[in-house]
């Protein structure tokens, strides 16, 4: 049966330690803490790719870059993101929209939402006006309110071409 619109959810959070970089959206962001990750633990595009790899009733992140193969440490995030639009092309389908919230205390997002909007667009070969990206703190509830760790939300629709 062929679909013409299909939506998926990506989810990805990562503890928050000293002296590693915090990359969210392809920007590394001025902060005294960063992710505990095998990649880069870009939060947003791992979240990304698995809205896409989930909408397509693919594979998830860890099945196709598993954290134990070492070909993935310290992997720039960009590559995983790229085999999704891979995927997503192969199937038949571009980007409708793409909404995003990021889970993170400090440092403010908003300074930044531009550039991360026009990475996504290039990378998801989208127009940015299809991106929609907040932050929201957590209220200094739990490991995320306390600075201890980052996560993401991503709703993704994606149309047959």
């Amino acid at each position: 049966m062929s679909h013409t619109s299909r939506i998926g959810h990506g989810f990805d959070l990562h503890r928050l330690e000293p002296d590693l970089p915090l990359i969210v959206g392809g920007v590394r962001l001025e902060h005294d803490r960063g992710c505990a990750a095998h990649s880069d633990g870009d939060v947003v595009y791992h979240a990304v790719t698995d809205a896409i790899l989930g909408a397509l009733g693919q594979d998830d992140i860890g099945q196709l870059f598993p954290d134990h193969d070492p070909k993935w440490k310290d992997a720039d995030s960009r590559v995983f993101v790229e085999e999704a639009v891979n995927r997503m092309r192969d199937a038949g389908y571009t980007i409708g929209n793409l909404d995003i919230t990021v889970i993170l205390e400090r440092p403010k997002l908003s300074p930044h939402k531009a550039t991360i909007k026009q990475n996504l667009a290039d990378l998801l070969a989208c127009d940015a006006s299809q991106i929609n990206i907040k932050g929201k703190t957590h209220e200094r509830v739990d490991a995320l309110g306390e600075n201890r760790a980052i996560a993401c939300h991503v709703v993704v629709l994606l149309n047959r071409d």
